[in-house]
């Protein structure tokens, strides 16, 4: 989607022109995650809120193996990435941008390329989700982890979606650099109908939606897996809506559990709709989740959630109002899940609260509204 505009006919022809670029994963990456849909959200947000966003860039900067050769390699394609942007906006002046927003900035993925358009154009620099890793400043990623910081430490704005990122960025942040929170959102569907939710004398169904990968993925699923064990007695169905390199591994982890547990691989936008509207609970432990989409798209179609109690899953989901956090440990998300397999009332009503919450703190609406006023102010501020 390099340099296409995400404005409709009909716009607002005066609007803001903003340069958006996501390092991590594009906007039309073939492989769908919680960060390709925030940065999709994230344009829709700039455009609903009267700005003409355009994706400046699809080169993916990431490296996830700590790949010297790699990040050289990735650092000369940035360097002509930000010889052709400069030329383009010289060459066709309209398609100036006022700003630039870059989204996900972190030691695997920094940007480098939105800082030096934005000194060379002389216009505000914003990083939305920012990620300070200080300790990676040593070892394979010391160079990529050093561009990131680089990156934050030049922004004029940084938004972040949890405290624990605000806390860092303000912590190790330049003197006077403007930070303000941006919590994670989404576009609602519309409200389900009331209704007691499992139906009477039917097990409860529960929903786990997530990527299939080593790491914190493969460490959520084996929690999962080893705290169902736990309340194997009791009447519950499982669906997994997941793909990966793990997948195998994830398979071998609920063969266990027989056709309690159904696998549908990964699921297209409507599928997956239609997987939470027959959810009766999201049974996803999030261990170190930024924040995870899915707990706010469960919430949303009136869906509550047990997660781990963590920064990340803290940020969307309101213990007792939207679902329950627990421990790490096997036991504690069993004990979790037990209370809530155990009274579908209280079921009903975390499902009620949890779209509550989404719809007061966490809709598509008010982050367009939050967006214009935070880049519109910068904007002013830069212009006087």
């Amino acid at each position: 989607m390099t340099g296409q505009s995400t404005g409709q006919a009909g716009g607002p022809a005066d609007g803001m022109r903003v340069a958006f670029y996501a390092p991590l994963k594009p906007v039309d990456h073939p492989v769908p995650s919680g960060d390709r849909q925030m940065a999709r959200l994230i344009l829709r947000a700039l455009e609903r809120g009267g700005r003409q966003a355009e994706v400046a860039s699809g080169l993916r900067v990431y490296d996830g193996a700590g790949d010297a050769g790699a990040q050289a390699r990735l650092r000369a394609a940035a360097a002509a990435e930000r010889e052709r942007l400069l030329a383009l906006y010289h060459a066709e002046p309209r398609r100036r941008p006022d700003l630039w927003l870059s989204y996900h900035v972190y030691y695997k993925a920094p940007d480098l390329i939105g800082p030096a358009v934005a000194r060379s154009l002389g216009i505000p620099y914003v990083v939305a989700e920012a990620t300070r890793a200080r300790k990676r400043l040593s070892g394979p990623w010391a160079g990529f982890a050093a561009a990131a910081e680089e990156a934050v430490a030049a922004a004029d704005l940084v938004l972040c979606v949890s405290a624990r990122d605000r806390e860092a960025v303000e912590a190790y942040g330049p003197p006077g650099q403007r930070v303000a929170m941006l919590p994670p959102f989404l576009d609602l569907p519309p409200a389900p109908p009331p209704g007691l939710r499992p139906p009477p004398g039917a097990p409860p169904r529960l929903l786990t939606v997530a990527m299939m990968r080593p790491g914190d993925k493969l460490a959520s699923y084996r929690l999962l897996a080893d705290a169902l064990a736990l309340v194997a007695g009791r009447p519950w169905r499982l669906d997994i809506v997941g793909d990966g390199a793990a997948a195998a591994e994830v398979e071998a982890l609920f063969a266990r559990f027989g056709d309690r547990v159904r696998r549908h691989g990964a699921c297209a936008p409507e599928a997956l709709a239609a997987r939470y509207r027959e959810a009766d609970l999201l049974a996803w432990p999030g261990l170190n989740e930024a924040f995870g989409m899915v707990y706010l798209e469960a919430q949303a179609h009136a869906v509550p959630v047990v997660a781990v109690d963590n920064a990340g899953t803290g940020t969307v989901v309101r213990d007792g109002i939207g679902g329950r956090l627990t421990g790490p440990a096997a036991a504690d998300f069993a004990a979790g899940l037990a209370g809530l397999l155990d009274d579908p009332a209280a079921l009903a009503a975390l499902g009620r609260g949890a779209r509550a919450h989404v719809e007061a703190h966490h809709g598509l609406d008010a982050a367009a509204g939050r967006l214009a006023g935070l880049l519109g102010d910068l904007c002013g501020r830069a212009a006087a």
